[in-house]
């Protein structure tokens, strides 16, 4: 039977390479691929792991570019004012992108970018430090913020930004104010939270993939508990926020691009994330991998939009 399951993963690899192959277009060189957060963030560890499955596909080596800062606006920047020649992806991380357009942090629009697939799709989830001990669970936490009006801390990924969402809708379904301590992204919001800086965080969580043991995870936001953490209460089973709440990280390319561009990286990125190799590290680095094709994944970056400009006044604190 092992033998039947690795010759078929084989052939399913054979035909992936020879669909790419058989592409109308190609990139005629090193790609760059711009990551709009610094080295050691979540977006670039899920990135450089798609990357090195992905180059045998592409044909190519795949340069992965952190241009941090504005909250992912000047990465987003850059991408949106690349040449369209196919040289030059990106990931837009959802909602932070959408955010950061109805911010107005950058000049460019969702019609800037064309989008090429998803990669992966991760839920959130309120954290603390595995060593305080004044927040066994949620309740203890909420029990703290309700006692005096501004009384928690909480570090966040960036104004309005997908992290600073989930602490902001948490906070309002349980009905507490809290002190916000935005970061440029989420290896400095982390950072702060480890450092004692802040009382608690909402991250997702491939973001601390490989630190699980320096944080305690309170609840997550969905409808139902992760299989992978079946001991960890929903937000929506406490009495609180009820429904999914996470963000999406998609490759793009600058608009202009053409289709046989986005075909090519579609399927190449496809088959990268069907590689067994690659399904092994992502499930190690505990990587939500979720392909949609460029279609889908263009309706959920219009979704996403609609959704960050929805967040209407009353939503958000007006102080930090």
């Amino acid at each position: 039977m092992k033998k039947v399951l690795a010759l078929a993963l084989a052939l399913c690899l054979v035909f992936a390479l020879a669909a790419v192959a058989s592409a109308d277009w190609a990139p005629n060189g090193p790609v760059s691929v711009i990551v709009s957060y610094k080295a050691g963030s979540g977006t670039d560890n899920t990135a450089r792991i798609l990357a090195k499955y992905a180059e045998k596909y592409v044909g190519q080596t795949l340069v992965i570019e952190n241009v941090e800062g504005g909250s992912g606006s000047i990465g987003w920047s850059q991408l949106a004012s690349a040449d369209p020649d196919g040289q030059t992806i990106g990931f837009i991380n959802l909602p932070n992108f959408s955010s950061s357009i109805v911010n107005e942090m950058g000049t460019y629009t969702i019609d800037d970018f064309a989008a090429i697939c998803n990669h992966v799709t991760e839920t959130s989830i309120v954290i603390v430090r595995a060593d305080d001990d004044r927040f066994p669970d949620l309740q203890a936490l909420v029990d703290a913020a309700k006692k005096e009006e501004w009384s928690i801390k909480a570090s966040t990924n960036g104004p309005q930004a997908s992290n600073h969402i989930g602490a902001q809708a948490f906070a309002n379904s349980a009905e507490f104010t809290y002190i916000d301590i935005p970061q440029g992204g989420t290896a400095d919001q982390l950072l702060s939270l480890r450092g004692a800086e802040a009382d608690f965080a909402v991250v997702k969580l491939a973001d601390i993939a490989g630190q699980e043991a320096e944080y305690r995870i309170l609840a997550v936001f969905n409808d139902e508990r992760l299989p992978e953490l079946p001991d960890v209460p929903t937000l929506k089973e406490l009495g609180y926020y009820d429904g999914w709440l996470g963000s999406s990280r998609c490759i793009a390319a600058p608009a202009g691009v053409s289709e046989d561009v986005i075909a090519f990286y579609e399927a190449a990125f496809k088959a990268a994330m069907e590689d067994p190799e690659y399904i092994a590290a992502a499930e190690q680095a505990g990587m939500a991998t979720d392909f949609k094709d460029a279609a889908a994944t263009a309706e959920l970056i219009a979704q996403q939009q609609t959704f960050a400009e929805s967040l209407a006044e009353g939503f958000w604190y007006e102080e930090y």
